[in-house]
């Protein structure tokens, strides 16, 4: 029981961070008009942490430490 309530607010972290890095994403966007490098860099951040999340998400369940009423 004490991994599920670790592993939920973990999930709820990662989600967090990917939250801003798209908005920080959609920011550099607007403010650059899509020419600079930090929204390619905010995109690239967004993608690497939705596929570690993805890759702990099947990682944990398989170990048993993610139950399915995560």
């Amino acid at each position: 029981m004490e991994y599920t309530t670790h592993m939920r607010y973990f999930v709820i972290l990662f989600l967090l961070f990917i939250v801003y890095s798209l908005g920080s994403a959609a920011y550099f966007m607007i403010h650059d008009s899509g020419s600079s490098e930090r929204m390619v860099r905010a995109l690239t951040i967004r993608v690497a942490l939705s596929v570690t999340l993805f890759i702990l998400l099947m990682l944990g369940i398989h170990f048993g430490l993610i139950t399915q009423s995560l």
